[in-house]
């Protein structure tokens, strides 16, 4: 049976999106927080990784934020083409 409740404080845009996705889905957001804490129950932590990106990771997003150093291509082939040099 459930009882136990479960409380969080979210910006309110943030949840409006993830209610919009959930929807499409067929989910609430009280499912969507029991299959998350199920998964946590199943693999013994968080059910996907939690990393601090290193300085080149950080660097390439920071680049891509502001448009820099970006590729464009025409279509897949065109992309492994260039990429296979």
């Amino acid at each position: 049976m459930k009882t136990a409740t479960v409380r969080a404080r979210v910006e309110p845009e943030l949840k409006l999106e993830v209610e919009s996705v959930l929807n499409e889905l067929g989910l609430s957001v009280s499912e969507a927080i029991e299959i998350y804490l199920r998964q946590i129950k199943l693999v013994h932590g968080i059910p996907f990784d939690i990393r601090i990106p290193n300085k080149t990771t950080q660097e390439t997003f920071e680049h891509t934020d502001r448009g820099e150093n970006l590729n464009y291509y025409k279509n897949a082939k065109d992309m492994f083409d260039k990429l296979e040099g």
